[in-house]
C-alpha cells in the first residue's frame, strides 16, 4: 500500500472516514455501565468545535497541548484537535506525581492542558507556578471542581462552546488549518519513562506515525470492521499506535473501558477482533485464571 499525501496527517484522515462511512462507529465509551458510541461524523463535529476552542485560547500551529488522563473520547479528540491546528499533543502518565509533571510541563513548553478530572486538577493547580509557559487548563470531569474559581480553569464544554462560536464566524479557519498540515509536521510528542534520568522527549512526524501504522495494518490484515479496546496508557507509544493512529488508517472502532477496575469486565463484552499487550497483561490474566480454577468447586474446575 502506498503513501497517500493528501492523507498525510489525522484531521485529514477524519474527514476520509466522515466522507467513506459518516455513521460508522468510531469510538465509544462505557460509563455507568452503558456504552455510549460516536460515529465519524459525531465524532468529526465534537474535534471541530474543540480546535476551534482551542484556538480561542490562542493555540496555535507548533505549539504544545498536554494531555492527561485515562482512555477517553474527549482526551483522544483533543489530540486530533491540536494537530487539526498545527500544534502537539503531548500525553502525560495519568498516575505521574506532580513532580514528574511538571518537569514535562516545562521541558515540553506546554501552554495548555486537556486533563481529565480534580486529580489532575490539583496537580496543575500544584505544579503551575513552575511552569511558566502553561495559560490555560481545561478539565473534562466537572465533579469536585464547582468552587474552583481559577481564571485560568476551564470547563471542556465551555470550550467547545467558545469553538462553536468562533468556528460561526470564521467558518473557513478550521479548513484551512487542517489543509495546511502536512507528513512532515509533527503529530505528537512522547516521553520516556526517565528511569535513568529525566524523561526525555521524542517528537514523532505524521508520516513516521501514520505509515508505521499502515505497514502494521498490512502485516496483520486488518480492516475498518475491527473491534479494539484502548487501555493502555496514552502516554505511551504502543496505545498512541494501536489505539489511535490505526484507527484512524484502517477506520475501525475504538473503545474505551469504564475504568482501570472494569477493564477485564469491558474486553469480555466488546470482543475485540485485535487485541496487543505487552507480557505483563498476559501474565496476570494467565494469574487470575489460575486463582478462579484454584478456588473453584472440582467439577467447576
Amino acid at each position: 500500500m502506498e503513501h497517500d499525501t493528501a492523507l498525510d496527517t489525522f484531521p485529514k484522515l477524519l474527514q476520509s472516514h466522515v466522507k467513506q462511512r459518516p455513521d460508522a462507529d468510531a469510538i465509544r465509551e462505557k460509563a455507568l455501565g452503558i456504552w455510549q458510541s460516536w460515529s465519524w461524523a459525531e465524532a468529526a463535529t465534537e474535534i471541530r468545535a474543540l480546535a476551534c476552542g482551542l484556538a480561542s485560547l490562542g493555540l496555535k500551529r507548533g505549539e504544545k497541548l498536554a494531555i492527561i488522563g485515562d482512555n477517553r473520547p474527549r482526551l483522544y479528540w483533543g489530540m486530533t484537535a491540536a494537530q487539526a491546528l498545527g500544534a502537539v499533543p503531548v500525553p502525560l502518565y495519568q498516575d505521574s506525581v506532580a513532580d514528574e509533571m511538571a518537569y514535562v510541563l516545562d521541558n515540553a513548553d506546554v501552554k495548555i492542558a486537556l486533563v481529565e478530572d480534580q486529580e489532575q486538577v490539583d496537580k496543575m493547580l500544584e505544579v503551575r507556578d513552575r511552569c511558566p509557559k502553561l495559560e490555560h487548563v481545561i478539565f473534562d470531569d466537572t465533579r469536585g471542581l464547582r468552587h474552583y474559581e481559577q481564571d485560568f480553569l476551564h470547563e471542556y464544554e465551555k470550550i467547545q462552546q467558545m469553538g462553536v462560536e468562533f468556528d460561526h464566524d470564521q467558518p473557513d479557519f478550521y479548513d484551512q488549518e487542517v489543509a495546511t498540515g502536512n507528513g512532515d509536521e509533527i503529530s505528537i510528542m512522547l516521553y520516556t519513562s526517565g528511569t535513568t534520568g529525566h524523561p526525555k522527549g521524542v517528537m514523532l512526524s505524521n508520516d513516521n506515525v501514520i505509515i508505521t501504522a499502515r505497514n502494521g495494518i498490512i502485516r496483520e490484515d486488518l480492516t475498518s470492521n475491527e473491534e479494539v479496546l484502548a487501555y493502555l496508557p496514552m502516554a505511551w507509544v504502543g496505545d498512541n499506535l494501536f489505539s489511535y493512529a490505526q484507527s484512524y488508517v484502517a477506520g475501525f472502532c475504538v473503545s474505551c473501558p469504564e475504568d482501570a477496575t472494569t477493564i477485564a469486565h469491558d474486553l469480555r463484552e466488546i470482543g475485540p477482533t485485535y487485541y496487543f499487550a505487552p507480557p505483563r497483561v498476559y501474565e496476570n490474566m494467565l494469574t487470575q485464571v489460575m486463582i478462579r480454577m484454584e478456588d473453584a468447586a472440582r467439577i467447576k474446575r
